[in-house]
């Protein structure tokens, strides 16, 4: 009997254990929330629904299609009235005499402003020209953030990449450490050895130390595009670089596509039709507008009940609105030059982003990736024969040096490959 636990203890322990098993689960889910992993495309579809300079916009081309719609609707009517208050001492003598006549007068008039010269069809012209322009001021804020989505994440993926190629340097350096440790204190090797490994050490830290540094930039960059407030959420590209992209078409294709598709070459051409049709309409507003107001007016005409019809126009005598035509003129001129240079910028970043891709992908071939693979056999094996004392201390540095460069300039090669593909299709596609 006194072997026997108490059900209150057993209770006790039950509790304490279910408490660790779910305090541990919390921790470790919590642990999974500190990392977000996504590929390229979940990355894209994140930003689009939650960037908040898209959004805004988005607003601003509602703003301009509602100005469209303001656009088409008719001027409102004017109403104006005279209704005759006092007269001889007397108020409000509306009464109706004897012989059907009526007392006192009174006025109406609706009047209606007549836009003349295509007026009203040039101010819808403009308008959906501005809607327009609006939406492609959104296709090219899209395609910049895109474009600084896709090289975060890149650069990203590269970091990280030589994250574990320097973290695994380190932990052989270490566990080599700890061996020459033992062996200086046995005097098998001299002191200045084993400084010189820690020194290798102590660099290959701080080359870590850098390296963070600058991928914490690019998690700032990324995490604000993707709008996560979350200052200890780690943002991690699904994706390897592989230093794979496909060959691109040629030249004078994507050329003609871009010319069509671009949007901020696009956004000079509508500009240039906003500018004519701005001048189209200055020259229309050279042709007054006519106001015609039918109006009835009782007891102060030459007839009791008076029916008119009123017309009124500006005479177009000291204002022709000449200096708005020169100058809506000049401004054609000045978008038409901007245009032909934005499609000459265009033609000419295209051609040199499509020859950095032919570059990049030549020094991809199979020959340099066989020769990484091989040295990073070779690299293996000479850490081993540094162990057994097969080579001296200077060999070893050496080529330990060399490897960490061969290792960092394939990463560079890859992330420069990616980036020229991304390059290209930045000023060829929307």
């Amino acid at each position: 009997m006194g072997n026997k636990k108490s059900p209150s203890k057993g209770l006790r322990y039950l509790f304490v254990f279910a408490l660790g098993f779910t305090i541990g689960n919390a921790t470790l889910a919590q642990q999974k929330q500190d990392t977000l992993t996504l590929t390229l495309q979940q990355a894209e579809k994140v930003f689009i629904d939650s960037n908040l300079t898209l959004l805004a916009c988005h607003y601003g081309v509602d703003a301009q299609k509602a100005l469209v719609e303001q656009a088409k609707v008719w001027q409102n009517p004017t109403l104006n009235t005279d209704f005759g208050i006092a007269a001889d001492g007397k108020f409000l003598q509306y009464k109706k005499n004897a012989d059907g006549s009526y007392n006192g007068q009174y006025y109406i008039q609706i009047q209606q402003l007549i836009l003349t010269a295509k007026k009203r069809g040039k101010q819808i012209d403009i308008a959906n020209t501005n809607t327009r322009i609006s939406e492609l001021q959104l296709q090219d804020i899209l395609r910049n953030l895109r474009y600084q989505l896709h090289q975060d994440y890149y650069n990203i993926q590269q970091q990280l990449a030589l994250l574990e190629i320097y973290k695994g340097q380190s932990e052989q350096l270490d566990r080599l450490l700890k061996g020459m440790k033992a062996q200086m204190d046995a005097g098998n090797i001299a002191r200045k050895d084993f400084v010189r490994i820690q020194a290798l050490v102590i660099s290959l830290q701080q080359d870590i130390t850098e390296l963070k540094k600058g991928l914490s930039d690019n998690q700032n960059d990324l995490k604000t595009l993707l709008q996560i407030k979350d200052a200890h959420q780690f943002v991690k590209p699904a994706d390897q670089l592989t230093g794979e992209v496909p060959m691109p078409d040629n030249l004078e294709s994507l050329v003609n596509g871009a010319l069509k598709t671009n949007p901020s070459y696009l956004l000079q051409q509508w500009q240039t039709t906003y500018q004519q049709q701005n001048l189209s309409y200055q020259k229309a507003l050279k042709t007054p507008d006519i106001t015609l107001g039918p109006n009835f007016d009782r007891n102060s005409n030459f007839a009791p009940n008076y029916v008119g019809l009123g017309i009124s126009l500006p005479l177009p005598i000291f204002n022709k609105n000449k200096g708005n035509i020169k100058f809506a003129e000049a401004n054609i001129k000045q978008q038409q030059a901007v245009t032909q240079n934005a499609e000459t910028e265009l033609r000419n970043n295209i051609s040199n982003a499509y020859q950095k891709l032919l570059l990049s992908i030549e020094s991809n071939d199979g020959t340099q990736k066989a020769f990484y693979k091989d040295y990073t056999i070779i690299y293996n094996n000479m850490l081993e024969s540094y162990r057994q004392r097969q080579i001296n201390l200077l060999e070893f540095l050496d080529f330990f040096n060399d490897y960490t460069d061969s290792q960092k300039k394939l990463l560079d090669q890859q992330l420069s490959l990616q980036l020229a593909q991304e390059e290209l299709q930045y000023h060829v596609s929307r």
